[in-house]
Parts: structure tokens; sequence; C-alpha cells
């Protein structure tokens, strides 16, 4: 991975807004079809993405880690089962993001560098005191919300990014979902003529 900014703030949720770069981040979990739809998707276009990937995926599809990794593209951690990672006490929210943190050392050798915390866009001051506990220093939010996981059908998901999209703009979408499968092509095709490139959030904060 290439090495990050020094002074780089903890919560980060857009890049540089004078390149070209924009990164699209999913979350992980859902059947491991569209995963790999996604993950094809994806190389056709020579697009790079970045996973979050929940920690009982992992466990149901031990093999999809290394095949996202293996793609060139980033893994990061959204936690261990999925929670309210807001709602939850220290030690709740601690084995949710080292629970998931662990799954993703021992299939991969790596924790990951970014945790996106699960159900709540942003890190409360104790998620962020238990992320630093499990070694994160960055908690990855985003600045276009696709809307994917409502299931509102392709054509909004595609409308939902390109309408807000531009140079430094980290995405949230989902693995999980058909209509996000079937918004990708046109979502990267459009990309492609504005002049925007998908990399993995590593590579555009670098």
């Amino acid at each position: 991975m290439p090495p990050l900014p020094a002074g780089l703030p903890f919560q980060v949720s857009a890049g540089p807004r004078d390149g070209h770069k924009v990164a699209l981040t999913f979350h992980g979990q859902g059947s491991a079809d569209i995963a790999e739809a996604l993950l094809a998707e994806a190389a056709s276009a020579g697009a790079r993405m970045t996973v979050l990937a929940v920690g009982t995926w992992l466990d149901d599809q031990p093999q999809i880690a290394r095949r996202i990794l293996d793609a060139g593209h980033e893994l990061g951690n959204h936690t261990l089962s999925h929670g309210n990672l807001a709602s939850m006490g220290a030690d709740a929210a601690y084995a949710e993001i080292a629970g998931c943190a662990e799954r993703l050392e021992r299939l991969t050798g790596s924790k990951g560098r970014w945790l996106r915390p699960s159900q709540t866009e942003y890190c409360t001051p104790t998620v962020m005191e238990q992320a630093r506990r499990a070694g994160y220093e960055h908690c990855l939010g985003y600045d276009v919300d696709s809307l994917d996981y409502t299931d509102p059908g392709p054509t909004a998901v595609h409308r939902n990014v390109m309408d807000r999209i531009r140079p430094g703009s980290v995405v949230s979408l989902h693995f999980g979902h058909r209509g996000t499968v079937l918004a990708l092509p046109a979502i990267l095709q459009d990309l492609d003529a504005r002049g925007l490139r998908a990399v993995t959030a590593s590579e555009l904060f670098a």
C-alpha cells in the first residue's frame, strides 16, 4: 500500500479535489456470485476498489479476501457482525473491530488500513478510541452515498453516484445487491468519460 501523507486526519471522507481520482468503496457482505460479478466488472474496466469486509462474511467465504487482494483491490474492516457500532459501549465496539481485524489478518496477513464503522457514517469518540486500540489510524467515511442498499434499481444507483461524484470523492456502495452489479458498468464508463479514475482509498489519499 502506498504511504499516506503525514497529518491525515483520523476521520476522512474525501480526497484531494484537484486531481482525477475517486475511490469506489464497497461494504463487503452478501452472496459470492454478486461479489464475483462486481470484481469482474471492475477488472474489465481496469478499476480498483476498496472493500470494507464484514467479519462474518469472511467466515462464510474465506476465499474472497485473497481473491479481492489478488485482483489489485484493497481490503478494510467493516466490523465483525455489522451491528450498530455507534450505539455500543467501548468493550463491545472493540470486540466488533478486533474480531474483524483478526479474520483479515489470519486470511491475508494484514488487518487492512481502513475501518468503516457499521450502521453509521462517522466514528464516534468511543469508536475512534477503540479503533486506535485495535491498531487502526483512520476511519474511512464517504461523501457520495449510492443508496444501493435500498435496492432502488440500477438507474437510480447510477444517478445517485454520477450526480454527486467529483474529483476526490469516496463513494459508498455495497456487495450483495444485484442493482449495484447492473449499475457499475455505466458508472465506470461515465467516470472514464469525465476523466476520472477509480482507485483504492489508499491510492486516493496517498
